[in-house]
This record gives C-alpha cells, structure tokens and sequence, in this order.
C-alpha cells in the first residue's frame, strides 16, 4: 500500500493543528503533532511536542495509545528523528510500538536528526513523506531557516506614518499606531524566540519589550528574551530589567556576532524591533530575513525614519521585498513581507 488514504490526509490535517496549539513554546525545537491510526485506519491517540526537554510528539501519541499502536499507522508532521538528545530516538519508539506504517509531512533539515525515514525502511516499517509538507514548513518556517541556515530567522517590525516617520521630530512616538495593531505585536512577540533593540533605543524610549494581553496587560504564557545590543549600560531601573522577561545584554554591534550568540543560545525567531541604526547595520550585513511593517493613517512630514544609511543610491539597486500579506488591524496597515532572495527560500511568514 503506497497510495495516502483520505483519513490519513485528515489526520495529518489533525497532526498539523495539534503542532500549532496554543501555549507551546517555540524555542529551539520544531513544533510537532501526531496521529496514531489503528489498524482499519480509525485514530486512536494524538500527541504533540510541547516544547524541549519534554516528550516528542511520536512518543506522546504511543503513551496514549499503548497496545493499540502494534500494527497501525503514525501519522506526523515531521520526519521522525534518528538521534538522542534529551530524549531518545522517535524511531527506536515507534519500531518498539510496533508501527508498520509512518507518513510524515516534512523532512527533517537537522542534520543531527535527519535519516529517521531511512531507519524506519530498515527495520520493515513502510514509509510516506511529503504529505502535507508545504503547510508543515510554514508552521515551522523560522526553525527550519534556522537549522538550515545556522543562524536566526530575523523579522524586522516596524511602525510608521503613511509617510514613513516613526516619530515626530520632538522625539514622540506614542502612539503612532492604534491599540489593535499594538496588541498585534504583543501576540506577534509572544512567538518569537527574541527581541533585538539597540542601547539607545532602551535610552530613549525605555521599552518593557515582554508580551503582554491586550485587555488587562497580563503576561503572555510565553516570553521572549529580550535581547539589548550596544557598549553602554543598561540603567538599572530601566525596564527591560525587570522580571517579565529575562533580559540579555550584548556588547557587541555586529550582527553576525549577535545572531551567532543568539543561534548558540537556541534562539530560532528573532524580531528586530531596534532604531534606524541598528535596523541597517542588519539590513547591510543581509540578516534581515522578513518585515513587519504597521502603517498607520497619519502623517507628519518630518521626524526620523524607519532605516538609516544603507548606502543605496539608486532605484536599481533597491532592496526589494516581495508582500505576503496585507491586513487591516484596527485603524492601520499591517504588511508582511520577505526580503527577496533565492525563490526556493520563499514562504508566508506565519498566520496569527
């Protein structure tokens, strides 16, 4: 049997939404979901990884299962893995269960966990791939850059005037944008690993920089590390310090050095939330992967921009963005773009 039935397509739609469940953590491991069919194909337990450390979706879905597992299908959204980390082989899992068939979204692009699907063949157990796989690799698009790439997958947010101010030149900037599209960015920053800002942007603006609910403030169950670039310090009763979120200070300005802290700390989503200067020290050394830009009804006509000095100087030369979303959030814009680059890399940033 080769062919994907209908209720295995079903249930790897299952597989998918158990992945995206709310309240998992992103940090430096996949987000995955599985299910277990039985023998006649009817499910008969589902799983999902809840973050590292804890069991991996395969082997939740087979405590779920028990006995029931022997001879049936699991169905899930990534290649199992072939190596021990935390926790032990997926496939010496479903080989003891006694699972004679797997079918799997995406392959696994960790080189430390690839061959899972090789192994599985070895021991006798039939093997599909690819089912589903483009939904797989949106769900999972800034870790599966970020093993492939060896470095963070980078989102710049920014919020502008319809004349591309982000404040006015007295320096304000509250509120430039409306309370939904400020509330969109709390969400936005509850899924991302970190949050990038320069020193002077702490200085000038002293930002709390944590992920808080729209209607009372209340702390999201996931937090970012917020992560504050730059020589000088960090005032001790600035805001980033305090215990919201954990706070990371790099003395550092090249962005290579940043991400490459960051990348061996876990960090797999970064969103850049920094000033003119820090954006283009990113944006210059080609580490800027997205953008997600609020544009609000206003305008002011003069103040400081988004991004400084790139040293672009001609149409031709401009960096283009090619737009994956265009949303209305309260009274503004939202646009989510990619940075254009090679097209094999080309993906919708993630949905709310």
């Amino acid at each position: 049997m080769n062919a994907v039935s209908d209720r295995e397509v079903d249930a790897m739609r299952r597989a998918l939404e158990l992945a995206a469940s709310d309240g998992v953590p992103y940090g430096p491991n996949p987000r995955v979901g599985a299910v277990l069919l039985d023998v006649t194909g009817a499910p008969i337990a589902e799983g999902l990884h809840r973050g590292a450390g804890t069991a991996h979706a395969e082997v939740d879905a087979l405590a779920n299962a028990g006995e029931r597992a022997r001879g049936g299908t699991a169905i899930v959204t990534l290649e199992p893995c072939n190596h021990t980390g935390r926790t032990g082989p997926c496939v010496d899992a479903l080989i003891a269960a006694g699972i004679s068939r797997v079918v799997f979204a995406q392959t696994d692009p960790n080189p430390l966990a690839a061959g899972g699907a090789e192994r599985l063949v070895v021991a006798g157990i039939e093997v599909i791939g690819g089912v589903l796989a483009d939904d797989a690799a949106v769900l999972n698009q800034a870790w599966t850059f970020a093993v492939t790439h060896d470095r963070p997958f980078v989102t710049w947010k920014s919020a502008a005037t319809l004349d591309g101010r982000v404040a006015a030149s007295d320096g304000s900037s509250r509120w430039i944008t409306s309370a939904p599209a400020r509330a969109d960015v709390h969400e936005f920053r509850s899924r991302v690993d970190a949050v990038v800002v320069g020193i002077g942007t702490v200085l000038a603006d002293d930002p709390q920089l944590s992920a808080r609910g729209p209607s009372d403030g209340s702390p999201y169950p996931s937090q970012p590390l917020r992560v504050v670039v730059g020589m000088r310090d960090i005032p001790s009763a600035a805001r980033v310090r305090d215990d919201s979120a954990p706070t990371l200070h790099l003395r550092m300005h090249d962005p290579l050095e940043i991400l490459d802290e960051l990348n061996e700390r876990g960090v797999r989503h970064v969103m850049l939330e920094g000033g003119p200067n820090v954006v283009a020290a990113f944006v210059s050394a080609d580490v800027v992967d997205a953008v997600r830009w609020y544009v609000a009804p206003a305008l002011l006509g003069s103040g400081p921009t988004a991004l400084g000095d790139i040293g672009i100087t001609s149409i031709a030369a401009a960096l283009r963005l090619d737009i994956t979303d265009v949303v209305r959030v309260g009274t503004d814009i939202r646009i989510d773009a990619l940075v254009r680059r090679d097209e094999s890399e080309q993906q919708p940033l993630e949905e709310n």
